[in-house]
């Protein structure tokens, strides 16, 4: 029996916020998912059943299922069994719809711009070993040696771990003097780091703006057991594959993550937009609870097809 349209909300999308419409685009570029969604449109299924119907391994059809549900397309709620807990997929909207001329009639405001910071571009760098730095096709240097982060060939980095230090990156400010700026986000993939990988190896993370602490936040683990999505096929699956993205967002008011103040800190405060540039530190101290390194990724490893990026967002005209 088909679920019934009613209470299912539609998505209008539009050009002014295209980071939302590209999300949805991307989860409806691929014929599995759109089966997928036919599939649930006829019933809500579990991840379980849904991966036995498509002959596809769980992995594979999690990510589909994330997929999905980032784009809003699809609920995933705990459904309590004799086996355990399993998650239940269903349809979330009834009709997704692109209004191609929705951002004509809205308040104008000047573009974004998008900077992206490729992650072996650190102008400073402390290196505790374990550590390592590869590229989209072989490790740069020798494994759990400091000399590989100061070789010429960091600048092709794709990946980067170590146990304790920092990387410090310099960002031009020139974006933040074209307008009034309304708010800058940083966006990065991060991980802790532990021989192999490891699920359960929390580390703690700090992120500094012109040696100013911003926050320390916490990564539960070293991630595997199934591959990063932009992961290189040379890349071994017993090795770290995917991390956590953050967002973090610098405003006139404070600095946000997750949607919760974390500092009072303002662009202001933070000095970002005197001189020609700002530093960017991410750190793993000495001194924290959780000492349980970092690894940061490129392009072209983990879950993110993307280096660092600095999202600068500007006031309304």
């Amino acid at each position: 029996m088909y679920e019934e349209v009613k209470n299912k909300k539609d998505i209008v999308m539009d050009l002014s916020d295209t980071e939302t419409t590209a999300r949805i685009c991307r989860a409806l570029s691929s014929e599995t998912r759109l089966e997928i969604l036919k599939c649930l449109v006829a019933k809500a299924m579990t991840i379980s059943e849904l991966a036995e119907a498509f002959y596809l391994p769980m992995s594979s059809m999690c990510l589909h299922i994330k997929t999905l549900k980032e784009a809003n397309l699809i609920t995933v709620v705990p459904k309590p069994g004799m086996r355990g807990s399993q998650k239940l997929c269903g349809i979330k909207t009834a009709n997704v719809s692109l209004d191609v001329f929705a951002h004509v009639n809205k308040i104008t405001r000047k573009p974004p711009v998008f900077v992206n910071m490729p992650i072996g571009h650190y102008c400073n760098c402390e290196i505790s070993p374990p550590c390592g730095i590869a590229s989209a096709v072989s490790y740069l240097y020798y494994e759990d040696s400091p000399y590989g982060f100061y070789s010429p060939d960091r600048t092709d980095a794709s990946l980067l771990w170590f146990t304790r230090g920092f990387l410090e990156y310099q960002f031009s400010n020139y974006s933040l003097l074209q307008d009034k700026v309304s708010q800058i986000e940083f966006s990065f993939e991060v991980c802790s780091e532990a021989p192999g990988y490891n699920n359960n190896w929390p580390s703690d993370i700090t992120f500094e703006l012109n040696h100013k602490k911003i926050v320390t936040f916490l990564t539960k683990g070293d991630y595997g057991g199934r591959k990063g999505i932009y992961n290189p096929s040379w890349w071994s699956e017993s090795n770290t594959q995917f991390g956590e993205y953050k967002k973090i967002y610098v405003t006139h008011s404070g600095c946000y993550m997750d949607n919760q103040k974390i500092s009072d800190e303002t662009i202001e405060s933070l000095g970002l937009l005197n001189d020609y540039f700002f530093s960017f530190i991410l750190k793993v101290d000495s001194d924290s609870q959780h000492v349980g390194g970092m690894n940061l990724f490129g392009k072209h490893f983990g879950d993110y097809a993307q280096d660092i990026v600095m999202k600068v967002e500007y006031e309304n005209g």
